[in-house]
């Protein structure tokens, strides 16, 4: 069975981000009170700027930050339920710029938006910054935007003239197998966080986010290091289970070596304000 939610956490965010843009404004500029976010790293985003009071509903796939689990939920990208948002009376709904129909709909009922495009890992902060300009927190939203900056020049020293593994990066597959592997391409923020933390992205040229790599293609490309991103806990079992899995690939150097890891932690997968301290979850195990 395929591992659906830890792809989606990260496929998710891929997909919809084609054209790169960084967040738009919408509608009335006023600072809203009752906000619906449907995404989860503009709702760990929200909170950070302090407004997570103003926050009448998330989607089904927000974790973080623990507030959130008393927060209802209106569905996502692909089901969120229209009903149920507008019968909260919203003032905001952060969507996704992908979801075009949803969007009409929430124009006619007279519901502002807030659109979401995301690219790569600068457009994590640029988004800090429109959100808190938005809700009315823009200096609170710089602020953070900038010790974010900070940490990541940080990592790029800390990694500057040591050797760069070359990394095959994986953010799903079905679960226990070698099949359905998706890869991150040489474009969005999973492979600039690599990038960033001192690591080649073996897919570097192929300038797409996401990559079907099927095992011919690996062992072709023969990563020095695999890393697999998951957001979800895994037990030790099934972690166990996970990494015999890449056994099969004797000939790939990262398997011969040793180094193939499974880093569960959703601050790798998730574009929020929490992405530096995941470049340096990704820079501790390479380096």
């Amino acid at each position: 069975m395929t591992n659906l939610r830890s792809i989606s956490f990260v496929l998710f965010g891929l997909l919809v981000a084609w054209p790169p843009a960084r967040a738009q404004n919408q509608e009335s500029q006023n600072h809203p009170r009752r906000i619906v976010s449907l995404i989860p790293a503009v709702t760990e985003m929200l909170f950070a700027l302090g407004a997570g009071e103003r926050i009448a509903a998330v989607s089904s796939f927000d974790r973080f930050p623990p507030e959130v689990a008393r927060i209802q939920t209106v569905g996502a990208l692909l089901d969120p339920n229209l009903e149920k948002i507008l019968s909260l009376k919203p003032d905001l709904v952060v969507v996704y710029h992908s979801q075009a129909d949803f969007r009409r709909q929430l124009h006619r009922a007279g519901v502002p938006t807030y659109v979401y495009a995301h690219a790569g890992l600068a457009d994590v902060t640029a988004t800090i910054r429109a959100v808190g300009d938005r809700i009315g927190s823009g200096e609170r939203g710089r602020a953070l935007a900038s010790r974010i900056e900070t940490q990541l020049d940080d990592i790029r020293r800390s990694v500057a003239g040591k050797p760069r593994p070359r990394t095959l990066i994986v953010f799903g597959r079905e679960n226990y197998s070698l099949r359905g592997i998706y890869a991150s391409g040489g474009q969005g923020f999973i492979h600039d966080m690599v990038t960033t933390a001192g690591g080649d992205n073996v897919f570097a040229d192929v300038k797409r986010e996401a990559v079907q790599a099927t095992t011919e293609l690996i062992l072709s490309r023969r990563p020095d290091v695999i890393l697999e991103l998951r957001a979800d806990p895994l037990t030790r079992e099934q972690e166990r289970k996970e990494l015999v899995a890449w056994g099969q690939l004797t000939s790939v150097p990262a398997v011969r070596a040793g180094r193939v890891h499974l880093i569960v932690d959703s601050r790798t997968v998730i574009p929020g304000p929490r992405v530096a301290d995941g470049v340096e979850v990704i820079r501790r195990t390479l380096h």
